[in-house]
């Protein structure tokens, strides 16, 4: 816990009485119904009322917005450093806890999609990659090797950063693959900046990926880009394997 150092906010201070019937409303409206209906600002008091206590937190949260983009998955996804010296009453305690958040949202989906061994579609796949790769900041690519009965035997991170250095790909990729003696694999990675539509190098690099797994018996099943949580490219169904 902490306390805050946020200096005179412009927004008239809440009566302290109230603050605790205030905090007590926010966490009813959330039993009742979940964050339906609530808007950004709102969201964010109520994640700091567990960070900072006996503090009127409106003012942080709404600062919070204006300074990381007003929309709430820039402030979730701020850095710690970023989030406590970008705005007063930030410690390191709140600042902690929002970056939290997606991180244990990611852990959660991969939970939840752990039991699914197999990979009978394409949207099985895309929900466990949004789960791996929708959060992280930078471009990681993963082959997901397969056994013949599209049961997931392991994933790899093959490489971080830039997929447009695709001369180390080839090796790696292969090397993954047979590692674990998989039949098929499933190619993927993310565009952290949220549209998952493919490069020209994307493109060359799945049809130079899915002729050299070929000559070893290996199937290219896709080649999934995803973008946050729920925005992908799939090259199997849009005729990018053919």
């Amino acid at each position: 816990m902490e306390t805050s150092r946020n200096p005179k906010s412009a927004e008239r201070p809440r009566d302290p009485s109230d603050l605790e019937g205030h905090r007590s409303r926010l966490r009813e409206r959330f039993l009742n119904g979940g964050l339906a209906g609530f808007h950004d600002h709102e969201i964010l008091e109520l994640l700091l009322t567990f960070a900072i206590p006996r503090k009127d937190v409106k003012p942080i949260a709404k600062e919070l917005l204006k300074k990381f983009g007003n929309n709430l998955a820039s402030v979730l996804d701020a850095p710690v450093e970023a989030l406590q010296l970008e705005v007063n009453g930030i410690g390191k305690s709140a600042a902690v806890l929002i970056s939290l958040v997606p991180r244990l949202f990611e852990s959660y989906r991969l939970s939840r999609t752990s039991h699914q061994e197999t990979f009978g579609s394409t949207r099985g796949a895309v929900a466990y990659l949004c789960a791996r790769l929708g959060t992280r900041r930078n471009e990681i690519f993963c082959v997901l090797a397969l056994d013949s009965q599209n049961r997931l035997i392991a994933v790899e991170e093959v490489q971080r950063g830039s997929v447009n250095r695709t001369a180390v790909f080839p090796r790696l990729v292969a090397e993954a693959s047979l590692k674990h003696r998989a039949t098929a694999v499933i190619l993927a990675h993310n565009h952290p900046g949220g549209i998952p539509t493919p490069s020209e190098a994307d493109r060359q690099l799945t049809k130079k990926l899915k002729n050299m797994l070929a000559d070893l018996d290996i199937v290219v099943h896709d080649h999934i880009i995803v973008a946050g949580q729920d925005q992908y490219y799939s090259f199997a169904e849009n005729g990018g394997l053919q």
